[in-house]
């Protein structure tokens, strides 16, 4: 169902009950949606991982039919394995559920054109291979992360694996600049494969790579992105304690051309200014 009109969960669902389903976060402008295939993709292969089907393509794409073509907005989907009985063993035969929800949104232009400032989580990711790159619904580690901060001055967290390995953002995958080229962590033991970081990749305008925490202030250019925000150029980055831990450059031709790519993937065109 859309906008105010959702869906009554029952209190045995296991989405609500156990964090038993995924979800995906989609900007939507005049009536389209971002990066649609890649969102239906993720989301698909995040039910399969979970050990439950789908809903059809058909089902998805009609969730979007009937958006509104004026204004931005953002529409979440949500689907869980559906009821279940008391206990954590999965019923024999799911029923999944699909929910949705449709919110106004407006961009931060301001954080694409004069960059933030990040602060470095203390909580660590912990890693489970089975459940890493997909959206599932139980999200507490980034929950945790986020409370750690109250500053408006703070856009975003940095999270770290185990190793000390730059992983994502709380809300954002992290992307850095290293010999010309885009580089960002693999997702295979923790965090979640962002889509528009999947479609820069497809692209060729993005790679993998490893970054420890103790090289972060040899990057020149660091990012925080998304499929829903874009891409915000990092200028400095903090410790828990707000003490500066790298500077990084937020003005050049790389940076802005990273921006170009990803905002016209996500509909918002060439709509990076750099004047000051």
């Amino acid at each position: 169902m859309m906008g105010a009109q959702m869906e009554t969960i029952p209190s045995d669902d296991r989405g609500l009950a156990y964090g038993d389903g995924v979800f995906e976060t989609i900007l939507v402008q005049h009536g389209k949606p971002s990066l649609w295939a890649w969102h239906c993709a993720r989301l698909a292969r995040g039910c399969r991982r979970l050990g439950f089907e789908p809903p059809a393509q058909a089902v998805l794409d009609a969730q979007y039919s009937a958006l509104p073509v004026q204004g931005c907005h953002v529409l979440k989907l949500i689907v869980t394995r559906g009821s279940g009985g008391r206990g954590y063993c999965p019923p024999d035969v799911p029923s999944p559920r699909l929910i949705s929800r449709l919110m106004l949104f407006s961009p931060q232009p301001v954080r694409w054109q004069k960059g933030v400032t990040v602060r470095l989580c203390t909580l660590t990711m912990a890693s489970q291979p089975r459940l890493a790159g997909i959206k599932h619904l139980n999200r507490l580690e980034n929950v945790l992360a986020r409370q750690e901060w109250q500053s408006p001055d703070i856009a975003e967290g940095l999270l770290c694996n185990a190793r000390g390995e730059l992983v994502e953002a709380t809300a954002m995958n992290v992307i850095w600049y290293q010999e010309g080229c885009w580089l960002t962590p693999r997702t295979d033991e923790c965090g979640v494969q962002g889509t528009l970081s999947a479609a820069l990749m497809n692209a060729g305008h993005l790679s993998y790579g490893t970054l420890a925490l103790d090289a972060l202030p040899a990057v020149r250019h660091l990012c925080v992105l998304n499929s829903v925000q874009g891409v915000w150029p990092v200028r400095q980055v903090v410790d828990a304690q707000g003490s500066p831990l790298s500077a990084h450059d937020i003005d050049s031709p790389a940076v802005r051309e990273l921006q170009r790519q990803a905002h016209a993937l996500l509909g918002y065109g060439d709509s990076v200014s750099f004047e000051r």
